[in-house]
């Protein structure tokens, strides 16, 4: 009699289910959904404010901590206006110091305006209080003053006035354009009236000094 063949039980497979990051044991993980979510918004805030913005607008107000780390922001453009339109950089950059107290001015944080300039009736503008000297003394007036996109902005149209003048008097800072050196060229924008301060030429030849501003003028 023939011996029975044993038959083999057959072992059933089952099927793993997925685990992964989104989906475990047929569960959706909500929370690693949101997280993920989250990481991308971040990151689409990152390059659409800091990566893909405009870089004039990057340029607009930075927070400077320090003397140094101010000069060494706007030396570069300084040195560019210089080449492009002959305005002495020491000269570029001790205004910037006085006018705007080292970036820190409510002038220079809003509205961009590194050298005090005010604006006219056509030009975007903002009402703000300063301090005017006549009649021998100091005065709290309201006046209105330009508004720029940036500081690169501000540098830009300050090198022009000095260079090709306001409207109604083209060569009216042709004496600081021509200046052999930055004394010369500080007390010519004392005298074509920049400033209402009567020691303004003296107060930019002292800090140029004082910082050393000299070294960023090109021979």
């Amino acid at each position: 009699m023939a011996a029975k063949k044993r038959r083999r039980k057959r072992r059933r497979t089952t099927k793993t289910k997925s685990h992964g990051v989104f989906v475990r044991q047929g569960r959706v993980q909500w929370l690693n959904v949101a997280i993920i979510v989250a990481i991308g918004i971040g990151l689409g805030w990152i390059i659409k404010t800091h990566w893909l913005t405009d870089p004039v607008q990057q340029q607009a107000a930075p927070t400077m901590t320090t003397h140094a780390g101010f000069i060494k922001k706007l030396a570069p453009e300084a040195q560019a206006m210089q080449t492009k339109y002959n305005v002495l950089a020491s000269i570029t950059l001790s205004q910037a110091i006085l006018e705007s107290d080292w970036g820190q001015s409510t002038n220079a944080t809003e509205n961009n305006n590194l050298f005090g300039v005010k604006a006219t009736a056509s030009e975007p503008g903002k009402s703000m209080t300063t301090q005017e000297y006549y009649d021998g003394a100091y005065h709290t007036v309201k006046r209105r003053f330009r508004v720029y996109t940036s500081w690169h902005a501000s540098m830009v149209a300050h090198a022009k006035r000095l260079a090709y003048g306001p409207a109604w008097s083209p060569n009216h800072y042709r004496a600081v354009i021509k200046a052999d050196n930055y004394q010369q060229a500080a007390r010519a924008l004392a005298k074509a009236g920049y400033a209402t301060d009567p020691d303004y030429a003296q107060k930019l030849i002292q800090v140029i000094q004082k910082y050393d501003l000299e070294r960023y003028d090109k021979k």
